[in-house]
């Protein structure tokens, strides 16, 4: 007789997004930071009270997040603005005080911050009673700052064994299919997320989720997650995990028509894909900082979308090699140290991982991509990554000015025919973005 093999164990916050997903309802989740006490708090029970099912959002300010914590507590003692929660100025007592009054332990809220130095803030959010929050060594060092990476994998994975420590079944989130927003192809975001996910495991962490940031073409997107979700099933054994996927991070529709289009579409992808968690953009992105009514609505037209999808669309997924791609780049990485952290120093001092336009030191720079005709993102150059580039005939480089129209494809092809601009996108062989 076989002996049955525990669950891993889940906090808060990945036990809150299984049952959604148990019960067949997409969980989504707002990226709301406000600097005082009642705001947030007002901010939180408006996510807990909308018809969707959700999870809350403390996002932190850009002192918080480069450890310039005298600066933040400076800033809330002479009313000065800050663009987030200042969890570790503000203190643990303050947080837990906040948090108990909204009346609801069960309400499962996750810490956003973007520091590639995370151990403060990790300390900060366990003490308060928080068992959620988002980052990895490359996905908030390579992006974010100019920190150098072995700084943040040491960083990280100092945190990684503090929260495990200090709060069992901590939940915590691979910010590595997010790289730079946009223009990135999926294999390598794919690849991120999963090799973060692995580090995570390897300093303690039980319950991870793997993030996918939806790009520029729905069947590619399709086949994305797809491919993440069967690498995930083969590297993370022995911990519970779901995928998270983020309404598109690049231009934005200018239109408030062509920004719902858009965060409708995301929220159909996540739900013929499986995706248990996404997180919402809202149509005030491309003007100003969204209200809590903003994210409210978000959340709402979010949610009724997921609920009306096309279940059909799930069985058009696309296969162009895509998965194969992402994992002959997570075994590059792991042939090279049984450490993951030595593995990922490793990967990018050779170039083995290679962000395209990502200008951090740490990176080798040699890789580009472009959007093809079918809106499809491919490689145009792979550097020493174990990819193949395919360019367009008699093509090798971007023009600015062909660069400038792919960052674009997005946001013109939601605003509607008007707006829209079908022209091919300038290759040359000759001319360097």
């Amino acid at each position: 007789m076989t002996a049955s093999v525990p669950a891993p164990r889940q906090g808060r916050f990945g036990t809150a997004v299984a049952a959604a997903a148990a019960r067949g309802q997409l969980v989504v989740q707002p990226r709301m930071g406000m600097p005082l006490v009642a705001d947030m708090q007002a901010g939180l029970a408006a996510v807990r009270a909308a018809r969707a099912a959700t999870v809350g959002t403390i996002t932190l300010d850009s002192y918080t997040r480069v450890g310039d914590h005298a600066s933040a507590r400076r800033a809330l003692a002479d009313g000065s603005d800050l663009n987030g929660f200042p969890i570790v100025a503000h203190g643990a007592e303050v947080t837990r005080r906040m948090l108990g009054a909204l009346d609801d332990p069960g309400f499962a809220i996750q810490v956003r911050h973007g520091s590639p130095l995370p151990l403060g803030i990790v300390q900060a959010l366990a003490d308060a009673g928080l068992d959620a929050t988002e980052g990895g060594p490359v996905s908030y060092c390579l992006p974010y700052s100019r920190t150098p990476l072995n700084e943040a994998v040491d960083a990280w994975a100092r945190s990684c064994e503090l929260l495990a420590e200090k709060v069992p079944g901590a939940h915590l989130e691979s910010f590595g299919g997010c790289m730079l927003g946009q223009m990135c192809p999926p294999s390598l975001l794919v690849a991120i997320s999963v090799l973060e996910g692995i580090f995570f495991k390897q300093h303690g962490l039980t319950s991870v989720s793997l993030s996918y940031a939806q790009q520029t073409s729905f069947p590619q997107d399709r086949e994305a997650l797809a491919a993440l979700r069967r690498l995930a099933g083969e590297y993370l054994t022995g911990v519970a995990w779901h995928v998270v996927l983020y309404t598109y991070m690049g231009v934005f529709p200018q239109t408030e028509a062509g920004a719902m289009a858009l965060l409708r579409s995301s929220a159909v992808l996540a739900q013929v894909t499986g995706t248990e968690r996404m997180i919402v953009k809202t149509a005030a992105e491309a003007f100003r900082i969204p209200s809590v009514v903003d994210n409210v609505q978000a959340l709402e037209e979010a949610a009724a979308a997921a609920r009306t999808a096309d279940s059909a669309q799930a069985s058009q997924a696309d296969d162009s090699g895509l998965y194969e791609e992402a994992r002959a780049l997570v075994e590059a990485v792991l042939e090279l140290d049984t450490d993951m952290g030595r593995a990922l120093l490793g990967a990018f001092a050779r170039g083995v991982l290679d962000v395209p336009f990502c200008l951090h030191a740490d990176n080798a720079g040699n890789t580009r991509a472009y959007v093809d005709s079918t809106g499809r993102l491919q490689w145009l150059a792979a550097g020493a990554m174990p990819v193949r580039a395919v360019a367009p005939a008699g093509a090798s480089r971007l023009t600015a000015d062909g660069f400038l129209t792919m960052l674009s494809h997005v946001q013109h092809r939601f605003d509607g025919p008007v707006l829209h601009s079908r022209a091919r996108f300038p290759l040359t062989s000759s001319s360097k973005a």
